[in-house]
């Protein structure tokens, strides 16, 4: 080995001390967060109607232009049995067929009700708008709030599961991680790279014992006592949050609240999303979840994700090069070791949340499985939606 070769040898030698130092920690927070999984709660599974739960859930969905996707929506709750009291669709003056279709479900249903809502306030956002003026307008005698969007296929029994689940353990709100439903190639290779965030950052749906800033949400199904909502003041302090979900679970977890994310994959389908374009504009702006966290958490989050699910594959590749090339020592050997140990994690990772996919309709199924190859791409939305506010959202524009 001449001295240049020497030379060049200590400087990777420096620069893999230097990555070392700061991956290995990131990784152990990783392994520690996925350890949790093993002992998280299961599944919910459909359950039986119980006639004690008689009429004790108002059900609110908001809508603004859902008509080509709420039809499964306004089957799966016209299909809830006695528990739900009342199914409440604000409407946020829809300019397509929701409306119509809403009122069609009315004549054979006549749980439903279409309402539409005031103007929106400045400093609202039009999704926690919509629901907190459902949960004003819904019936007193309910002792529960189901919030539950459009794009959702609810599970005939998901009213009853979840009646069930928090009645035994005593929560006091739950939201579902549900069932996705993937039908394009782009969508099936980028989705579930977008979704890994989630369960780096936060672990997978069930895990116990978040402190209240950690906690995970998803508004697609929130189920929360109406005591409760009152005593935040319904949605209130997620009147201006592009996460409203997390926003307002995470306020009220900080409350003593007892609060579950959970999984739903039994209960629960959504269709969120028609192909890779919207789902990299629509889902990957919210996923910073900035208005439900700190700065310093935002950016703790996205440093710890470009060095756990960024890096690992392009290091991998570059790492391999090196020791190819005759410097093998110990340091170079780690970082090899070590992101050939976090792909295969995120490979085992992939596998894990198979589950959590409706792959029926998918044409090119098998994309799914090189999903991770999208990891650096799903990373970098989280950066771009990081520094950036949303000027538009599901058909409204905002300023700033």
């Amino acid at each position: 080995m001449g001295l240049i070769d020497s030379q060049a040898f200590v400087f990777q030698d420096v620069f893999f001390l230097v990555l070392l130092a700061i991956q290995i920690p990131a990784a152990a927070i990783l392994l520690s967060r996925l350890l949790k999984g093993a002992v998280r709660r299961p599944p919910l599974q459909p359950q039986l109607p119980n006639p004690n739960f008689f009429g004790a859930v108002s059900v609110v969905v908001p809508t603004l232009n859902e008509a080509d996707r709420i039809a499964p929506c306004l089957e799966g709750l016209t299909r809830q049995t006695y528990e739900v009291r009342e199914i409440t669709i604000v409407d946020s003056r829809s300019t397509d067929k929701t409306p119509d279709l809403v009122r069609a479900a009315q004549a054979t249903d006549p749980r439903f009700r279409l309402i539409n809502d005031p103007p929106l306030p400045s400093d609202w956002v039009g999704r926690p708008w919509a629901l907190h003026n459902g949960f004003l307008a819904s019936s007193s005698h309910s002792e529960w709030i189901l919030g539950i969007d459009a794009d959702t296929i609810p599970h005939p029994s998901l009213v009853c599961s979840l009646l069930e689940m928090a009645n035994r353990e005593g929560f006091d709100l739950i939201t579902l991680s549900p069932r996705f439903i993937l039908k394009y190639p782009g969508e099936l290779w980028l989705q579930p790279a977008l979704l890994m965030t989630l369960v780096y950052r936060f672990g997978a749906a069930g895990e116990v014992g978040s402190s209240p800033e950690r906690v995970m949400a998803n508004g697609q199904c929130f189920f929360c006592r109406r005591s409760l909502l009152e005593k935040v003041g319904g949605y209130t302090s997620a009147k201006g949050s592009f996460c409203d979900d997390v926003t307002l679970v995470r306020n009220i977890a900080a409350t003593g609240a007892k609060v579950a994310f959970l999984d739903g994959a039994n209960v629960l389908k959504v269709r969120m999303y028609e192909g890779m374009k919207e789902t990299w504009e629509e889902w990957g702006r919210s996923l910073d979840l900035k208005d439900a966290s700190t700065s310093a958490q935002i950016w703790g989050d996205l440093a710890f994700l470009t060095l756990v699910q960024a890096l690992p594959i392009p290091l991998l590749i570059f790492t391999a090069a090196i020791v190819a090339s005759g410097n093998t020592t110990l340091p170079a050997l780690i970082t090899l070791g070590l992101n050939g140990a976090l792909i295969a994690m995120r490979l085992g990772l992939n596998a894990a949340i198979l589950q959590s996919y409706d792959r029926a309709q998918a044409k090119g199924a098998g994309l799914f499985w090189l999903s991770p190859f999208a990891d650096p791409a799903a990373v970098f939305r989280i950066f771009l939606s990081s520094t950036r506010k949303p000027k538009s959202w599901r058909g409204r524009t905002y300023g700033g």
